[in-house]
């Protein structure tokens, strides 16, 4: 999704939670026009959780006929997107050439790298009907050798992305390599996504990472004696051993990796380097990034 503001970091509530749990962060919604997302990363508070920089869980909204996601061609430089569905559907575009509608389970990696143009809108079909869109859409911020690449698209079906039960819990390595298995999903840095889904009462013990986060995109969690409620992240030290229970029945999103480093970000824009952010604003104000294959007669302004 695009940024509708230049200023991308926003404050959170935020709490200090047990020992193992650093802070607890309370995203408030913000209004992309037409749907709301709650975004949790970047804050003031918390930046980054290893190379993420970027965490938004869109919906659920619900879209009358006639109506839905319609973002116009937008531009990204020196990150990774990565967009995950729980309902509904995505038609994404971009400037390699990419045409992909992205279904629930499925997970789409589109690599900005040295710059990329993409639009998010929805197939005629899917519009004409009354729909549901409900993700998470996540930023990977490319170590710095790699920010410069080429701009690439990776698309994998929910099929491609391994499982695993783990004390009787459902978990799903969309990203990385965790509970003894290892996503095909490209990576830059060392990095961590897992998705879980926990019932009441049930346990999961979290993989070791440099830094992680959890996520409870519906549900309640408990760490010790510190409550992770629905919607909020929590971040956690490096402490090992460290055991989630869910309250009630509860869909979770674990982040991390390593840390590569300080990010600057301004609207769509990451760059370990204020210049290179300065140069894609006005590469954007000048028309000289690539246009979106099949989408090329909109575009949405560099907010100034």
């Amino acid at each position: 999704m695009s940024n509708l503001s230049k200023q991308v970091e926003h404050e959170c509530d935020s709490s200090a939670g047990c020992n193992a749990i650093e802070l607890l962060l309370h995203p408030r919604e913000k209004d992309l026009g037409g749907f709301s997302v709650r975004r949790v990363l970047p804050a003031v508070q918390r930046k980054m959780v290893g190379p993420w920089i970027f965490f938004d869980h869109m919906g659920p909204a619900q879209f009358s006929a006639g109506e839905g996601i319609n973002v116009r061609p937008h531009p990204h430089v020196n990150i990774a997107t990565v967009t995950y569905l729980f309902e509904g559907e995505i038609l994404h575009r971009d400037s390699v050439g990419s045409l992909q509608a992205i279904q629930p389970g499925d997970i789409n990696l589109m690599v900005a790298g040295s710059g990329i143009t993409h639009s998010e809108r929805e197939r005629p079909e899917l519009t004409a009907i009354d729909h549901t869109l409900h993700g998470l859409q996540l930023w990977l911020a490319l170590p710095e050798a790699d920010e410069e690449i080429d701009a690439a698209f990776y698309h994998y079906p929910e099929a491609d992305i391994p499982t695993a039960v783990v004390n009787d819990v459902a978990v799903r390595v969309m990203m990385g390599s965790a509970y003894g298995v290892t996503s095909p999903v490209k990576v830059f840095a060392k990095t961590l996504y897992v998705e879980a889904h926990l019932k009441a009462g049930q346990t999961l013990s979290l993989p070791d990472a440099d830094e992680r986060a959890v996520y409870v995109a519906k549900g309640k969690l408990k760490s010790k004696e510190t409550e992770i409620a629905e919607y909020a992240m929590a971040i956690f030290s490096d402490q090992k051993g460290i055991v989630l229970e869910a309250s009630v029945d509860s869909r979770i999103a674990i982040i991390g990796g390593e840390n590569i480093g300080k990010r600057y970000i301004e609207w769509n824009f990451v760059s370990s380097r204020k210049e290179r952010i300065e140069q894609a604003k006005e590469d954007w104000r000048e028309g000289r990034f690539p246009l979106v294959a099949g989408d090329e007669h909109e575009f949405i302004p560099l907010p100034e």
